[in-house]
């Protein structure tokens, strides 16, 4: 069965969430900047890399390794072309993650931006376990009153995620990742125009 987000145009996501109703592009692009520049590592992948939104902020010698993934090869195919100056650094990997979590390689810091809700607690703390990072930084959707999705002229393409989207909380991914051994270290919230907020947390593998 085809992944919903694999037919979903890259331009429909971005013109939804840059509209000024909703400031979610503009608002994790400022969360991926800081959580590529907050934890020493030489390597860091980016979960639903989407289009590159924020991989912009990589500083030319920052790693040695940027893996961006997603289920969707068109997403990949334009993040790869928005971001030339990282040259042989990025790679772009299609993998689904619900079914395909070996396929992915170890790195140092993962970054899942409103990714966790799409996969599950289970599923990434499968991923997690594969891909072995000391730092992990997520960033999931607090609703608010307004549902999961905010009223937009594009509302209505995200109407087939709702056979995959998980409704996810704080406490919840908290626990989860506690049962793989990484502790919270950091908690951020972004509120956004709409009464929704984006909440990032970060963690730290226990030694």
């Amino acid at each position: 069965m085809k992944n919903p987000w694999e037919e979903i145009l890259l331009a429909d996501y971005e013109s939804h969430m840059r509209l000024d109703s909703v400031m979610q592009l503009q608002a994790l692009n400022q969360r991926m900047k800081e959580q590529l520049n907050r934890y020493p590592a030489s390597s860091v992948m980016i979960l639903g890399v989407a289009g590159g939104n924020g991989l912009e902020h990589i500083a030319k010698d920052q790693y040695e390794k940027v893996y961006g993934v997603d289920v969707n090869r068109d997403y990949l195919r334009e993040a790869a072309r928005r971001n030339p100056g990282l040259g042989g650094r990025l790679e772009c990997l299609r993998v689904d993650l619900t079914c395909e979590p070996l396929r992915l390689p170890r790195a140092e810091l993962v970054i899942a931006n409103l990714l966790v809700e799409y996969v599950g607690c289970a599923c990434f703390q499968k991923v997690l376990l594969q891909v072995e990072p000391r730092y992990v930084s997520c960033v999931i959707q607090a609703d608010g009153d307004g549902g999961w999705v905010s009223p937009s002229p594009y509302q209505a393409v995200f109407d087939r995620l709702e056979s995959v989207h998980r409704p996810i909380e704080r406490r919840a991914l908290e626990s989860a990742l506690s049962q793989i051994h990484y502790r919270i270290i950091r908690a951020v919230e972004h509120p956004l125009p709409n009464g929704k907020k984006l909440v990032q947390l970060d963690f730290e593998r226990r030694a």
